[in-house]
């Protein structure tokens, strides 16, 4: 396979490599330069985090609390903003 640049410095990927990474228009791809060549590669898309991914990053030490428990620790904070005009 061959392509050439073009005057605006842009290079058609020839559709059997696009076809074989699934890179389709608009897709971010990384150029690397190397001694050999040019190395092409796909940015990696970041990955959205769910809670679960974030359980256990914290670190607690104390005793145990319920779901009651927090809930009015959180009541009880927001009238304490509330009441100092935060909201």
């Amino acid at each position: 396979m061959e392509t050439k640049v073009s005057t605006k410095g842009q290079v058609v990927l020839p559709k059997a490599i696009r076809d074989r990474h699934a890179w389709t228009g608009g897709t971010r791809l990384i150029v690397e330069d190397r001694p050999d060549g040019v190395l092409l590669k796909r940015v990696e898309e970041k990955k959205k985090l769910t809670i679960d991914d974030w359980a256990g990053i914290v670190k607690y030490k104390g005793p145990r609390r319920t779901i009651e428990e927090m809930d009015a620790a959180i009541v009880e904070e927001v009238r304490r903003r509330h009441a100092r005009g935060r909201y």
